[in-house]
Parts: structure tokens; sequence; C-alpha cells
């Protein structure tokens, strides 16, 4: 019992020093303790963990890379970070350099689109809250149907929307609508007119790029492959990006029997700043077709991944 009231008194003390930033002085009168003592304190709480001290450093970028990458494939940034000491930390720095980066985009913005997908949710969890009521949030696809993932079912867009105090619109269909004339006539629903308006006229928006593997992850669609890939040959899809599958040199793949729910390809590649981050080195290929075909203006990435994007442009 000793043992867990003298934690609480410690746990105290620290939050006073470090949080409510009293002098030791005034926490050894608070406590009624000496000035030694209360220093002792602060060390333990440090080495044992209670407290936990975190320097954000500035995270370095590769700028020879990233000039190589502006003049290598038509992009207004490559933001290539260097590598850090484990995968962990790398994805870190990725997800949080992103999540400035676009935030500052979404200052000079009026209108966001936001995809789905668990790199695209991590950065949201990492945008800084603000009040910016002048822009709107919109989903520019249709569900994805993934419920059973970690980050459940509440939309991405209303997540985003909720970081800045700014309004959303959703699009309550599912990714994929197989039937041409359901799909066609479903979008002039009047609930969808909203959406659909915002989708046009889209100034940025942010993405992780997929693979066949995210499309295979979700038994409706893993299902119904043929269909929404247009009959293309399986061995040619290199990823998956604003929903529509795309080949080495970045080819959709199924443009002329697209399925996808959402915005049209013409306004997507319309929009002024088109980000993806990517955070995993396996998808080298994937990020090249992507470059290859211009379906980005914006990257953020980090030196294992464009070396394996240099690597597949030289074997491709």
């Amino acid at each position: 019992m000793k043992d867990i009231k003298q934690q609480e008194q410690i746990a105290n003390i620290a939050r006073d020093y470090y949080l409510s930033k009293l002098t030791i002085s005034q926490t050894s009168k608070k406590y009624q303790l000496s000035r030694y003592l209360i220093s002792k304190y602060l060390d333990d709480s440090v080495s044992t963990g209670l407290v936990k001290i975190t320097i954000n450093a500035p995270i370095d970028r590769n700028l020879e890379m990233e000039a190589q990458f502006k003049k290598m494939f038509t992009i207004q940034n490559a933001f290539i970070l260097k590598d850090a000491d484990t995968t962990n930390d790398d994805y870190e720095n990725i997800v949080s350099f992103a999540a400035e980066e676009i935030q500052t985009m979404i200052h000079q913005s009026t209108i966001v689109g936001v995809a789905w997908g668990g790199t695209v949710a991590t950065v949201i969890n990492h945008f800084q809250p603000e009040v910016n009521d002048d822009v709107t949030f919109t989903q520019f696809a249709g569900d994805n149907l993934k419920y059973n993932s970690a980050f459940g079912s509440t939309p991405l867009v209303q997540k985003a929307a909720a970081k800045f105090d700014a309004r959303y619109l959703t699009l309550p269909g599912p990714l994929y609508i197989l039937n041409d004339d359901i799909r066609t006539t479903f979008q002039q629903e009047p609930a969808m007119i909203p959406t659909f308006s915002a989708m046009s006229r889209m100034d940025m928006l942010f993405s992780g790029l997929g693979t066949m593997a995210s499309v295979d992850s979700i038994p409706q669609w893993r299902n119904h492959r043929d269909e929404i890939l247009g009959n293309a040959d399986d061995s040619d899809v290199v990823g998956f990006l604003y929903g529509r599958p795309y080949d080495i040199n970045g080819l959709i793949l199924n443009a002329q029997r697209d399925k996808f729910f959402g915005a049209s390809l013409d306004s997507i590649m319309a929009v002024t700043h088109r980000v993806g981050i990517v955070k995993s080195k396996f998808k080298g290929r994937t990020l090249l077709g992507a470059l290859r075909g211009g379906l980005l203006t914006d990257i953020v990435t980090n030196e294992s991944v464009a070396n394996r994007v240099l690597l597949e442009d030289h074997h491709n």
C-alpha cells in the first residue's frame, strides 16, 4: 500500500513539475518535502518510465533524390525522407511529415477529397486540431465495405472534417457498382448531387496506394474481381489508385469498363494537388506505375521506397 501511495505522490509531483510548470522550490513547499527528495522523485519518474520525454527532431529529407524524382517524373513535389533506424520510425516519420504537409495544403484549399485506407486514417489522426470552416471535405469514392478494420466504419472524411471543425460530404454507396444502369442512375439521385458536385470542384485530395491484395481482402470485391478489373490480366496490375487498377506504366486497365462509384477519372486528374503517401518498400512497382502515369502530383515516402522505385524503373 505504501508503494502505491508513493507512486501516486511521485506521479502528482511529476505532473506539477512538467505540466503545471511549478519550480522545484514550489513543489517542495506544496508537498512539504525537501528539494533533494523532489529532485530524486523527478529523476525516478523518468528512469522508471512513469514520465517519458520525447524530443521531436526535424525529419531529414534526401534533397538530391527529391530533385532526381522531380526530373524523372511529372510531379510538383517529391518529399523523400531519410531512412530511420527502425521500420516503425520510418512509418511514423512518413505519416507525421505527410500530415504536416497536407495540413498546410488544406489551408490553401476549398474542397478536399479524402480516400479510404489505413494510411489515410493514420495521417488524419496526426492532423493538429484547428478551426477552418472555409474548407469542405468530400468523399470521392464509395464505401470500401471494410467494416472489420481497426479504423471502424466511421467515414474517414468525417474524421478529417472533425479535426478542422469543417463541413463534410459523404457518398452513401459501395465503392463498385457492377450494374452500369444502376450506377449511372444512382449518382443522379438528389441525395448524391451535393457530393458529386463537390467532387467535380476538388482542388486537392490525398490517398494511399492500393494493390491487388487490397481488393482481395474484401470478400465482395474478391468474388467479383474480373468485373472490377474489366477482364484485364491480373499479372498486369501493379496497383490501385482512385479505385482503378493500373499497370507499370500507369495505364488504367479498366477505363472502358469502369465500375467505380465516385468521381470520374477526368475530374480526379484535374485536381491541382493529388497527394500519395507510400510507407512500404514493397510498393516500389506500385509507386513507379503511378508516377509514370502522372496519377499523382505530390508524393511523401522515404529512401527505401524511392530506391525500390529506381530499381524497378531500371528493370522495366
